[in-house]
């Protein structure tokens, strides 16, 4: 399978993308920017970029607008090489389709952090190669060398200070052919990347246009809902189908393999249809899954052997002749996404055609499902992008749409899969819980000499994409220690892969969330046992100047590490690198020693993501990342019970309320480095950092998460 798109490929296959999102206006009337009039033919180079006549600039999107602000960010990139009048720029969501795919992996998909990092050179050559075509048009006009005009905010100048603007030029530019390597600017002539913009989608939203997939309305549509599992590998074994039917508005009952869906005229009619079908389930694969249970489980694993994820030098020799070594156990619970919009799709089945309408982070995973469902070839397929309503991984699942595919193959009408927030719980597939246990020594210097550490953890990969599985070794489960920010020659790291009927997948900041948060309370344990700030300790096992290192000297000067805090508060810090990013955190806090309670007063950021294309997109996931990871730290956890999910809504799954968010302080660094990702960066630091500043203050580290501050509480009595 190819893995790459070369340029002149993307080149070619341009047109093909361009044609398919203009060719259903039902469909792409559901964009994030209001279109503006055109008038004349348009000039379309390539997938990304449409320049109309009446100057509007339209950049063509692949990403899912999941809140991140991607969308203005892509459109900076790709105005900022054509030298486009910002004014006139816009941003449209295209169906999906080949151009789309991200260059590294060959799918359509939004994840990892690389919107904007894997289609940086892309998207520039993309607007740099339209500008080129332009000029040359403008050159020809005027009988001269292009090398001789120059262009501007939207218009090509003439040497003499005349011009035509973009939109004057678009028929004869459309004649020309496409550079293969147009010049990219440098970055100290850029105007628009790095500046502040207003949000593309921000106007639509706040006045209440924005079509997420939940709003879907199709003619002739009906709302299907349906009943999933109570317990891990369930199966309905009866229901009764008539009742349900006789609801109001249910206009069909449909068995599913191990589901059932009820179709009904309305949301609520479906839902009470549901209610109606007195299913009767078997036992499942193991009816008493619980807590108590599971962590049993977690513990007898970690004492099995573990396969070598990483082996650098005689981690047990240097552990044997340390100094001093220190040894911790930590533990980490289930999570859910939890994201606001309900989890959604709408699909129409035609004789020739599959319509899908699906705020999905996978459009290549939903193609191939749809199309395996029926029988039409992929480019049968027309998927439409929605906004969605939060993501975090869970949406690059394609279980709602299957679902919507299957019944409105069976229906032969449009149907919209609804799931209810209790649906949304009870079937995610969760971030793994985890159990961890590591040593490391000391010398005489407080250096560390030897490192080892073993992982016990459900598998995300062995599901998704077995082939990355390398004997055993599933590496989302030990990244944050195998590729840690850390000199440690002497270090060793194993896994030991845990199979159970939790369904697990990916989640903000993969494994990175979990480990990151060993590492860094850990370095802060071992700091105190060779009685070093924490600062300097962590200074002296990075590499000099390398990205994590100058990221940490940024986080210490803009917060004032080295000066007092305010009286009766402590910081605590962390570090960390993942998804070509470095961000650190420092947490100030205060904790009421009698009530265990622990206030976070502030919390500064500073991150090293190379270019930064959009500092207020950066800024906003920063902050966004904080208080998700504030929620996780203090409050989120998945109960288990009866073989099956026992956390069912909000209720049971509490987030982090307005009054728990701190101040939130973000540094952008002035990197030297190359792009990296913005949105997974921001979460692993955090709790780490609270931990920290709870262990400076008490003397007690919290080694698993949600924080247990009844230890504090105890403590302090």
């Amino acid at each position: 399978m190819k893995t790459e798109m070369t340029r002149r490929t993307f080149l070619q296959k341009s047109s093909l993308v361009v044609a398919a999102a203009v060719c259903s206006s039902e469909i792409c009337l559901l964009n994030i920017s209001p279109a503006r009039g055109q008038t004349g033919g348009t000039f379309k180079p390539h997938a990304f970029v449409e320049i109309a006549a009446d100057d509007t600039v339209t950049v063509w999107l692949g990403q899912t607008n999941l809140g991140q602000g991607t969308h203005t960010g892509i459109s900076m990139v790709v105005a900022e090489e054509l030298d486009a009048d910002w004014k006139n720029v816009q941003a449209k969501m295209a169906l999906a389709a080949e151009p789309f795919k991200n260059p590294y992996w060959n799918a359509q998909l939004t994840g990892g952090s690389t919107s904007i990092r894997h289609r940086w050179d892309m998207l520039r050559s993309a607007g740099a190669a339209a500008r080129q075509m332009l000029l040359e048009a403008a050159a020809r006009q005027w009988d001269m060398g292009a090398e001789k005009c120059s262009t501007e905010k939207g218009r090509v100048i003439h040497p003499d200070g005349r011009s035509l603007r973009y939109g004057q030029l678009v028929a004869a530019a459309a004649r020309l052919p496409v550079p293969e390597n147009p010049p990219l600017k440098k970055p100290k002539d850029y105007r628009i990347i790095g500046s502040a913009r207003d949000r593309l989608d921000i106007p639509d939203k706040v006045a209440g246009r924005t079509k997420y997939g939940i709003d879907m309305a199709v003619p002739g549509m009906c709302i299907a809902v349906v009943a999933r599992r109570p317990r891990f590998g369930a199966v309905p074994e009866s229901y009764d189908a008539q009742a349900a039917k006789g609801v109001k508005g249910v206009v069909e009952v449909l068995p599913m393999a191990d589901k059932i869906a009820v179709c009904a005229e309305t949301t609520y009619a479906a839902i009470q249809g549901r209610a109606k079908l007195n299913i009767k389930w078997s036992e499942g694969t193991d009816p008493q899954l619980d807590n108590t249970k599971l962590e049993k489980l977690f513990a007898e694993h970690l004492q099995k052997p573990g396969a070598v994820a990483q082996s650098t030098g005689d981690a047990s020799k240097a552990l044997a002749g340390a100094d001093v070594t220190l040894e911790g156990s930590y533990a980490f619970p289930y999570l859910a996404h939890a994201a606001l919009e309900p989890i959604n799709c709408t699909a129409h089945v035609e004789k020739d055609c599959c319509r899908i309408w699906v705020p999905t982070q996978g459009q290549t995973a939903a193609q191939l499902s749809a199309a395996a469902i029926t029988g039409l070839p992929i480019e049968k397929i027309d998927l439409m992008t929605t906004p969605a309503g939060g993501g975090f991984g869970l949406r690059g699942e394609t279980d709602p749409v299957a679902d919507a595919v299957t019944i409105s193959k069976a229906l032969n009408r449009p149907v919209k899969v609804m799931w209810t927030r209790e649906d949304d719980f009870a079937n995610d597939y969760f971030r793994p819980g985890s159990v961890s246990r590591v040593e490391a020594g000391l010398d005489e210097q407080g250096h560390i000499t030897g490192w080892s550490q073993k992982v016990a953890a459900p598998s995300i990969l062995s599901r998704i994409m077995p082939q990355h599985v390398k004997e055993g070794i599933d590496s989302t489960s030990v990244q944050g220690i195998s590729d840690m920010v850390y000199t440690i020659a002497k270090r060793q790291v194993e896994y030991v892969m845990m199979e159970l009927p939790i369904p697990v997948g990916f989640w903000r900041s993969v494994g990175y969330s979990t480990t990151t948060y060993m590492v860094e309370t850990f370095m802060d344990e071992l700091a105190g046992a060779a009685g070093k700030d924490p600062v300097e300790f962590r200074l002296a096992h990075l590499e000099k100047d390398s990205r994590p290192y100058r990221t940490l000297k940024l986080l210490a000067e803009k917060s004032g590490w080295g000066d007092r805090p305010v009286q009766g508060r402590t910081r605590g810090i962390a570090l960390g690198s993942c998804f070509g990013s470095s961000a650190g955190h420092v947490a100030e806090i205060s904790v009421d020693r009698q009530s265990g309670r622990v206030t976070v007063h502030k919390l500064i950021c500073a991150v090293d993501c190379g270019p930064a294309v959009y500092p207020d997109a950066i800024v906003a996931q920063m902050e966004g990342a904080a208080v998700m990871a504030l929620s996780t730290a203090f409050n989120e956890k998945v109960h288990f019970s009866g073989g099956g999910v026992k956390t069912a809504n909000y209720g049971t799954y509490p987030l982090l309320t307005m009054s728990a968010v701190p101040e939130v302080e973000v540094h952008i660094a002035d990197s030297i480095h190359t792009i990296g990702g913005i949105g997974e960066p921001g979460v692993p630091t955090v709790a780490p950092a609270v931990a920290n500043a709870i262990f400076t203050t008490t003397g007690i580290m919290l080694r698993e998460l949600p924080f247990n501050l009844d230890m504090l509480r105890q403590a302090g009595s």
